[in-house]
């Protein structure tokens, strides 16, 4: 019998609007879950991981992929590093820089500093030339120490509804490779 991946939405700060490309993959792809916090606009770091792994728990995680959008990207960082679980893959899109002066103005606790290990699992990294929440060269650091593949899309601001990606069908076929 042939396992299915099973592939789980992490939402950054204020999860993800109705015309966010995550919600745009969930509705099409009917499989896909949504990993919901308790508290959206006020993240902390333990609850977020801790819900994460809650999500997982009875999972085949061989056969898991993430995949995060901003602060969903450090949370599974965080995981990985508290955990040091071995999933499928992770499609890290438009990782925000947490130790940023601009995260001081968000009432979030305990993501900075950014973690640096390496992922112990194959992941890609897909950032923006114009991204207000990570410089490219703070992004290409992120993939380099987590050991992910770099994905460039140009002048993509964060790759969120504000920068015109709901419909994000570019975004489906990154995902497909670590399916």
């Amino acid at each position: 019998m042939q396992e299915t991946t099973r592939v789980f939405i992490v939402p950054g700060l204020g999860s993800s609007g109705p015309d966010h490309w995550q919600t745009y993959f969930e509705r099409t792809q009917p499989d896909f879950t949504r990993i919901e916090q308790r508290e959206w606009d006020v993240p902390d770091r333990a609850e977020w991981v801790a819900r994460l792994e809650d999500a997982l728990d009875g999972e085949d995680l061989s056969q898991v992929v993430l995949v995060a959008h901003s602060l969903g990207c450090a949370t599974i960082a965080h995981w990985a590093g508290q955990y040091g679980h071995r999933i499928k893959g992770a499609l890290l899109v438009a990782p925000s820089d947490v130790e940023t002066a601009r995260y001081a103005a968000f009432p979030t606790t305990g993501f900075a500093p950014m973690p640096l290990a390496r992922l112990p699992f194959p992941s890609k990294v897909v950032f923006s030339q114009n991204d207000d929440w990570a410089t490219p060269a703070r992004a290409r650091h992120f993939a380099e120490a987590w050991g992910s593949e770099l994905v460039d899309i140009g002048e993509a601001g964060h790759i969120n509804t504000a920068s015109g990606y709901g419909d994000w069908p570019a975004g489906l076929a990154l995902l497909e490779s670590l399916l």
